[in-house]
This record gives C-alpha cells, sequence and structure tokens, in this order.
C-alpha cells in the first residue's frame, strides 16, 4: 500500500472517530425515583367497650367481635392486592374482589372498600395469628393470580397445602423486590390537620376514608400486618 493511500485511510479513521456517539446521557436521579405507584389505604378497626376507631398501621392485639375495615383508592395506575391468611390456615382474596374486576371495575379516583359497601370483618372465635399482606406493582402478579385461583377452586383437603405455596409467593415477591423502596407513606389531612381515631357509637359505623394513608412507591410496595386475635 502506497504512502498515499495509507495518510488517507488513517485520516478517514479519524474523521470516523470523531463521529461516533459518545455515551449515552447519564439519567436523571430526580426521574429514576419517581413514583409510578400510588394509592390511599386504610386500615381500621373498632376496639373495645368503648368501641373506639383506632387505624392499624402495624402489627396488633385484637379481641373476639372486634371489627375490621379497610379502603383503597388508585391515585395512579397500578395494581393492589389484599391477601388475609387466617389463624386456620385459611387464605382469603380480599381485594380485588374478583381478578375479572381488573377488566371491569377498576379505576383511578373511585372508593373501594374491603369487604364491599357498609359491611365490617367480624372477628370470630378462631383465635390465632391473623395476618393481612397488601401488596401493589406495577403490573400484574399472574403468578399470584394463578396460585390464588387454584386455591379458591381447590377442593378442601389441598387447600392447606396450597395456602402455603401462596404466602410463600407472596414473600418471595417481597425479597425479589427489595431494591425498590417506598418513597413516601403520610398520612392525609382535612383543614391541616392529620386525620385520626375517634370513637363511635354502637349503632354507627366511622368512615375509614377519614385514617387512609397516600402510599407511593417505584415499580412495587408491600406491607404485612399481623394481629394477634385473642
Amino acid at each position: 500500500m502506497t504512502r498515499p493511500i495509507l495518510l488517507l485511510l488513517l485520516a478517514a479513521g479519524f474523521v470516523l472517530m470523531g463521529m461516533s456517539p459518545g455515551p449515552g446521557p447519564t439519567p436523571d436521579p430526580a426521574v429514576q425515583n419517581q413514583a409510578n405507584i400510588g394509592f390511599q389505604w386504610a386500615f381500621g378497626a373498632v376496639i373495645g367497650k368503648s368501641h373506639k376507631f383506632v387505624s392499624i398501621t402495624r402489627d396488633t392485639t385484637l379481641n373476639s367481635g372486634e371489627e375490621l375495615k379497610m379502603f383503597v383508592q388508585l391515585t395512579k395506575e397500578c395494581f393492589v392486592y389484599v391477601v388475609h391468611y387466617g389463624s386456620k390456615g385459611e387464605i382469603d382474596l380480599l381485594f380485588p374482589y374478583s381478578f375479572r374486576q381488573f377488566q371491569s371495575d377498576y379505576e383511578t379516583g373511585k372508593n373501594y372498600f374491603i369487604p364491599k359497601g357498609r359491611d365490617w370483618i367480624r372477628l370470630d372465635k378462631n383465635t390465632g395469628r391473623e395476618t393481612f399482606f397488601l401488596v401493589a406493582s406495577t403490573e400484574r402478579q399472574l403468578d399470584l393470580e394463578a396460585k390464588l385461583g387454584d386455591y379458591l377452586s381447590a377442593d378442601a383437603s389441598k387447600k392447606e397445602t396450597l395456602a402455603k405455596a401462596i404466602v410463600s409467593t407472596i414473600r418471595d415477591l417481597r425479597r425479589r423486590y427489595t431494591t425498590f423502596a417506598t418513597i413516601a407513606e403520610k398520612p392525609l389531612t382535612i383543614g391541616g390537620n392529620i386525620r385520626g381515631t375517634e370513637k363511635v357509637e354502637v349503632s354507627q359505623r366511622p368512615d375509614v376514608t377519614t385514617i387512609a394513608t397516600e402510599v407511593t412507591a417505584r415499580n412495587f410496595y408491600s406491607k404485612t400486618i399481623t394481629i394477634d386475635h385473642q
């Protein structure tokens, strides 16, 4: 190869190197940490002889005859699941009411009560540990849904094993998404005051939305509350 041709090829190479794209833009940390999960959540109980209305935010002790109510309102498009693991090893899908709801009645800004309407969950005489799992994600958790569907349609002899598999699946999800932290979990306010607790008349039921918390997270959120049912 002659010297002029070699010099020409080298020059062309330097030009192409100068035109090649450099590293991409650095991701904006503010965008990376932006919440794509958002919902209001409340878990209340009417307790004691005075029928005091309290917010359940952590593991606690409740007694037979006391009553529970929950509330969900989506503020962002995400999928929320509430699963109860009872003292006798039973599973209840509390929310959504059924998986068909995701296509028919599931929208932001709408109030969903658990249980539906004015009903409350009354703790029966079967004492023990009552565990409530709250899970939210940007995508449907189809494996969890499949296991819940298997449980709900199974014979009584198979339910205990299937229930344990559901609990294991929820715990595996929490481990898989450990890097996705909750961005904020704060009480809502009315007129500048934090929504609190109150006493209610025996014949009345309180408005559980008054103790709602605003939850925002990135990609995944979970919370477990265990009640020592006495």
